[in-house]
């Protein structure tokens, strides 16, 4: 099987729903594009070979293969066949990948809902070394104030969220108004955020003086 056809993901996706895995695995056997031996991969999988479906799955990465999507198709059927935890070790935030860190966050999250906001914080601001500031509205969203202050100082944190959060929580969470707004001082002294003006600064002050208005 050499070169592209349109239609050969058809005939694969209808050969699979066939029940015909054993032929989707010598059809495929010779080839490399992640495109199609992904479905040689899921034929693994559907005859009950979990292991050999993930040995041969990540046998295929390539610099041309896409990470998130063997990631996914991986997860998939670890999931599928009772492997929570090891899906979450080896796939979990790879897969669930989207375009922001908050909703990356909620998209584990929601997938892997035995395990505490707090550990999936953790572990994607390991994945993230350098950027773990940009967790701090996910940590905040999740109502984890002292982890968010933490990502926060361990990261550069853009210095506008942190004056939002400051002047939101100013009420609710003093303490933690309070400490954001001296972070997002200390982010405009360290020259982060897009286009800061003399304003943004005194927004940080006034809320890092008391935590209010």
């Amino acid at each position: 099987m050499r070169g592209h056809f349109h239609g050969t993901s058809a005939c694969l996706s209808a050969l699979f729903r066939a029940g015909r895995y054993a032929e989707i695995i010598d059809i495929l056997k010779t080839q490399k594009l992640w495109h199609y031996t992904q479905w040689a991969v899921k034929a693994h999988a559907a005859r009950g070979e979990t292991a050999e479906a993930i040995k041969y799955a990540e046998s295929l990465r390539t610099p041309w293969t896409p990470d998130g999507s063997v990631d996914r198709v991986c997860e998939e059927i670890l999931l599928s066949s009772g492997f929570s935890d090891e899906a979450y070790e080896r796939y979990g935030r790879g897969a669930n990948r989207r375009g922001t860190y908050l909703a990356t966050f909620r998209a584990v999250a929601k997938k892997y809902p035995h395990k505490q906001p707090s550990e999936i914080l953790a572990d994607l601001a390991a994945d993230t070394p350098g950027e773990e500031g940009k967790w701090f509205v996910a940590a905040k969203e999740a109502k984890l104030y002292d982890l968010a202050l933490d990502l926060a100082r361990r990261g550069p944190c853009d210095p506008r969220t942190l004056v939002r959060a400051a002047r939101d929580f100013a009420a609710r969470q003093p303490e933690f108004a309070v400490e954001a707004g001296l972070l997002a001082l200390h982010w405009i002294v360290e020259g982060h955020g897009y286009d800061i003006t003399g304003r943004d600064a005194l927004d940080a002050f006034a809320h890092d003086a008391s935590g209010r208005d």
